[in-house]
């Protein structure tokens, strides 16, 4: 196979200057040791007639290389530029990340997308150079290999966590794409991965594993943490600018900023969601935004002096978009504060047993009078929930975000902003505007800014709301 199409003198002075702008955007294979590399790898540059480019490691993988031990491909952030195309190819690798592919299978990620298997297998080979298939082998090799390198998750219970079927197919798997097994890998990995104290079972018989989720610098931490502490969900959530905790299904996360990743603390009873999990909490945190691109684009107009005061701020996603899209509805025209009890309330009379977030389904079968919302504000959840149950609207990924959008407008009670505000979190459109925010045109007027400038500011406008609404 041959290499997609890159501009090599582009991605070769990448290369040489280990520029990290360019982590996780393409990988660097290397035709004298068959091994491929992040661009940031520390090793030696190889000779430009050695070398080859390509957009995915699944597309590196198939071309026969394997990821290096050294610069570890699998803690790549993700490219931005899916999120900003928003296209098919994009949302397929969003749903893929979330385990689509390995619960439903190739035909059910393109059922999900309303194409056809074969549709969906030409635009993969079209824009990676591999089909949906090989994709979403990559992410669980990369995964296993992250689990065996950084853990001390038994062998097979890094098999099902990854999505094997089965311990054989896992074994057969690596040394078929990687050259070793499981078992050789762990071996050389660190004291951690062979410290069975590393990873300690719980009381309900799972494991706490703690793992690394690299992002793009800089990074501004404090504004994402802040953010998340001030909406933060009695009885769902428990965050602080130090860390953000919460209830996933099977268990519980706690994410902490560290000096150049974020570490990952997850319990779970079955590992196998383990891959979810790390998908959503990238999200979550918007890891994989592209700040140079967004400061670039910003930086110059009259956001400037926003821009330079906050490098690195990110727009904070959600851990489910359901929830996300309930947390919009309830906080229309109300305080962030007022928002928190009301949804507190909410979790207590309808959370599942498990201490999660109401299903859609739960949602429609729960009494939600008495809770201090007004029967217009429950008429619209009702709704809401009545037409994610049923698959109308997809807020996790697989529907076009205008089509979303258009969907949202239809549900009684939820407006243009409404709509904006969860197509700019849960759906992250990194150009969603929210109309008619009363904080952002308060802002506005007070520095000055014309509301014809908001065009201006595409396709980053969801970022430019963030400067805006950090900067009161």
């Amino acid at each position: 196979m041959s290499p997609l199409e890159l501009d090599f003198d582009s991605c070769y002075r990448a290369v040489s200057s280990r520029d990290a702008r360019f982590d996780g955007r393409f990988y660097t294979a290397v035709t004298t040791t068959r091994i491929y590399c992040r661009p940031i790898c520390p090793a030696r540059t190889p000779s430009a007639r050695n070398v080859r480019f390509y957009r995915h490691a699944a597309s590196a993988e198939a071309a026969g290389f394997r990821p290096c031990k050294r610069c570890r491909p699998e803690l790549s952030p993700g490219d931005p530029g899916w999120d900003v195309r928003g296209d098919l190819v994009g949302r397929a690798l969003r749903l893929i990340d979330d385990g689509a592919a390995d619960e439903q299978g190739v035909a059910g990620l393109a059922q999900r997308l309303h194409i056809t298997e074969r549709h969906l297998h030409r635009l993969f080979v079209t824009e990676l150079g591999v089909g949906p298939l090989a994709v979403a082998r990559t992410k669980r090799l990369l995964l296993a290999k992250q689990l065996l390198t950084e853990t001390a998750l038994p062998v097979t219970e890094v098999a099902f966590a990854a999505g094997f079927g089965s311990v054989r197919q896992f074994n057969a798997t690596m040394r078929e794409t990687y050259g070793f097994t499981p078992s050789e890998l762990r071996a050389t990995a660190g004291p951690r991965a062979r410290n069975p104290e590393a990873t300690k079972g719980t009381g309900a018989g799972g494991a706490t594993l703690r793992l690394r989720l690299h992002r793009r610098e800089p990074y501004d931490v404090d504004g994402v943490f802040a953010f998340l502490a001030s909406r933060a969900i009695p009885g769902l959530e428990v965050a602080d600018l130090t860390s953000y905790a919460r209830a996933v299904p099977g268990g519980t996360i706690t994410l902490t900023p560290r000096r150049d990743h974020i570490a990952l603390d997850v319990s779970v009873a079955d590992t196998r969601q383990l891959a979810r999990v790390v998908a959503r909490c990238r999200r979550l945190l918007d890891l994989d935004a592209d700040p140079e691109a967004i400061a670039q684009a910003l930086g110059p107009t009259s956001l400037g002096p926003l821009v330079a005061a906050r490098p690195g701020l990110r727009v904070p996603g959600a851990f489910d978009g359901f929830e996300l899209a309930v947390r919009a509805v309830v906080g229309q025209q109300i305080s962030v504060a007022g928002a928190r009890t009301l949804l507190g309330r909410i979790v207590a009379r309808a959370a599942a047993p498990d201490g999660l977030f109401p299903t859609p389904a739960r949602l429609l079968d729960t009494d939600l009078t008495g809770l201090g919302l007004t029967g217009r504000r429950i008429d619209t959840l009702k709704d809401l929930a009545a037409r994610v149950a049923h698959g109308h609207i997809d807020l996790d990924g697989g529907q076009d975000p205008a089509e979303a959008v258009a969907e949202l407008l239809e549900v009684r009670g939820i407006g243009p902003w409404t709509a904006s505000y969860i197509a700019l979190r849960a759906l992250r459109d990194p150009d969603a505007w929210p109309t008619g925010d009363l904080v952002l045109n308060k802002r506005m007027a007070a520095l000055g800014i014309p509301h014809d400038h908001i065009e201006r500011w595409r396709p980053w406008r969801a970022y430019a709301a963030l400067h805006l609404w950090s900067s009161s």
